[in-house]
């Protein structure tokens, strides 16, 4: 999968779950104890409804298709979630927003560093408001979160349900396997709705994959001539972009000569040498490029290891830079 396709997959979760983030938001509302957080509540809920406006239109901007299936199927999640959380208390709630926030802000984060990548600026940007949006709401739970913790007039009541939950937590130590049994086939119940929606997608998805993957198969028998051909027919033409493109999916490939990898006289050097020469590449490209090539040809272990490991430390060093 290309960097630009991954980040379209990154972009049509991050609107799927944001999505979820407003419903969330518009639920709590109910729970609001004071006008104030009422309207933080309300301001939460639009923004994320501004929020899924932007990265649908940057999955536009990166020539792709919003996923409206996914963002319905969520909306059904979202449903099933708030029905199970009736047999949550407050505080495991409070947990369960702070997953999705956490989950959202990564998201948004990894997202953002395939972007730069691939210079989808305006993307980039607009991936750095969300990280920023989101980590202003963790650390408004982990405010609610903190009144809970020093009994102080709590920010959100919680439901009835919840109420009748932590009470029933607090004098857990009275037998009641039987109310136990009851809480847990429906909470089951719940979560088997969600699943099923979710394997009914997964499923569809699945089909499109080996499609795709029998159709690749067949092509790939002329696959590193004909990749080598267009190329030399997008340059004779002088469409440098066409050319540049092609020459990466070669490179990805491995389905190059040695004399275009980034390592000169690459097939003369032994193990070691060519282990030393990887661990001297700054750019990931190059790096991934001789993994496809070595991993094509003489698939030495040592070698292998040796670019495996080159990625990790630049992914390490763009992530600390990020």
């Amino acid at each position: 999968m290309s960097r630009t396709s991954l980040l379209v997959d990154q972009l049509n979760s991050l609107l799927r779950l944001t999505q979820t983030e407003q419903m969330v938001a518009q639920a709590r509302r109910a729970q609001a104890a004071t006008p104030q957080i009422e309207r933080d509540l309300e301001r939460n809920a639009e923004q994320a409804g501004q929020r899924t406006e932007l990265l649908a239109d940057a999955v536009r901007d990166l020539g792709a298709v919003p996923d409206v299936l996914g963002v319905a199927v969520g909306r059904v999640g979202t449903s099933v979630r708030t029905a199970v959380e009736q047999g949550l208390d407050l505080v495991e709630a409070l947990f369960g927003d702070l997953h999705l926030e956490h989950e959202l802000r990564d998201r948004a984060r990894f997202a953002r560093m395939l972007a730069e990548q691939v210079d989808a600026t305006r993307v980039a940007r607009t991936l750095e408001r969300v990280e920023d949006a989101h980590t202003e709401t963790i650390d408004w739970l982990m405010e609610r979160l903190g009144e809970i913790a020093i009994d102080a007039p709590p920010a959100l009541r919680p439901t009835p349900t919840q109420t009748v939950v932590g009470v029933g937590r607090r004098v857990s130590q009275v037998p009641s396997r039987r109310l136990a049994g009851t809480v847990n086939r429906s909470v089951d119940a719940a979560r088997e709705a969600r699943d099923r929606a979710a394997d009914f997608v997964t499923a569809n998805v699945e089909r499109t994959r080996q499609l795709a993957g029998a159709a690749g198969e067949i092509w790939s028998a002329g696959r590193d001539a004909s990749l080598k051909r267009s190329e030399e027919l997008a340059a004779s033409r002088g469409d440098r972009e066409a050319a540049a493109n092609i020459h990466r999916t070669r490179l990805d490939r491995g389905a190059v000569e040695a004399s275009e990898l980034p390592i000169r006289n690459y097939d003369s050097l032994n193990a070691s040498v060519a282990s030393d020469r990887i661990e001297r590449l700054r750019d990931p490209d190059d790096v991934r490029a001789i993994l496809a090539y070595e991993s094509a040809h003489r698939n030495r272990k040592g070698v292998t290891t040796a670019a495996t490991r080159r990625l990790e430390e630049l992914a390490t060093e763009l992530a600390a830079a990020s």
